[in-house]
């Protein structure tokens, strides 16, 4: 099933959010249409990353989407995320087109913001230097942009007066993912590309994270991608779902999932829940089964 086709409807979840409705006199936040990326073309090296990938995620007005995007290691999900991003060399598409709200996507832009799953921090840089990074680079004074950062260090869960003049390598993973994100979010970009940002955390980290993440994401009311290997991870995140197929990568289908009413760790115990992992888990072993075989070089 392609995405654009039929998609699962929307179970309902007790206290769950109510939808928005796309505007169609909005442009997407973002659309691929007919995307594909080769490497090495006409050349004995050739690698089919992605091929012919098509889908739309509407600009939902004040509140957004967040969409999770899941499947086999090399599928293509980090080579669609660095398109949006218009980052190289996954930028610029063999063929077919990207666009960020209705704009093809020529390069990096302040309409996006992404995080890694690699803690980028400039080691050299406080913590508070660190979160107005990108503020220092748009001219914004010195006591504005110390005053935004300080309340972003705040709202990612960070202690001001205890962590603003730390350095990257006194903090602990889940700490630097924290100042990843506010150096992302106080430049309040309309899409958020995260690739993999929880992967290398501690399971009880890692679900605090997600609970930060929803939060933070209800107020900058952005378009979000987020690639995860974890399917628990992409069901409680995402309002859709996009399993991706590999040999070449390909959306599989498409999966609209309901807003969770509780915690992650409470909503990893209702039934919707587990039955929604349990179903896109046996997805993904039917794609992985069906996947084609790479041939020896």
């Amino acid at each position: 099933m392609t995405a654009g086709g039929p998609q699962d409807e929307r179970p309902a979840a007790p206290a769950a959010a109510a939808a928005s409705s796309p505007d169609p006199g909005r442009p997407a936040a973002v659309e691929f249409a007919g995307v594909s990326k080769v490497y090495g073309a006409g050349t004995p090296r050739e690698f089919v990353a992605i091929k012919d990938v098509s889908f739309a995620i509407p600009d939902l007005a004040g509140r957004g989407e967040f969409c999770s995007f899941l499947g086999p290691s090399g599928c293509g999900k980090s080579t669609v995320l660095r398109l949006v991003a218009g980052l190289g060399p996954q930028h610029p598409p063999t063929s077919g087109t990207v666009r960020v709200l209705g704009h093809e996507v020529v390069g990096p832009g302040a309409d996006r913001g992404m995080v890694f799953q690699d803690y980028t921090s400039f080691d050299n840089r406080t913590v508070l230097d660190n979160v107005v990074f990108g503020l220092e680079c748009r001219g914004v004074s010195r006591q504005q942009r110390e005053a935004e950062g300080r309340d972003w260090i705040e709202r990612v869960g960070l202690d001001p007066a205890r962590d603003a003049e730390k350095y990257p390598h006194e903090l602990s993973g889940g700490m630097r993912q924290r100042v990843a994100i506010a150096r992302t979010l106080i430049l309040r970009p309309r899409v958020i590309l995260m690739d993999e940002p929880f992967g290398a955390l501690d399971p009880a980290t890692r679900l605090d994270m997600q609970d930060l993440l929803v939060r933070l994401w209800r107020e900058v009311q952005a378009t979000v991608l987020f690639v995860t290997h974890s399917v628990e991870e992409a069901v409680y995140l995402g309002d859709r779902v996009f399993l991706m197929d590999t040999t070449p990568g390909r959306i599989a289908e498409e999966i609209r999932l309901p807003t969770p009413a509780a915690p992650a760790r409470e909503a990893q115990s209702e039934p919707w829940f587990n039955d929604q992992v349990t179903r896109i888990h046996q997805a993904i072993e039917r794609i992985e089964a069906a996947a084609e075989p790479i041939p020896e070089p």
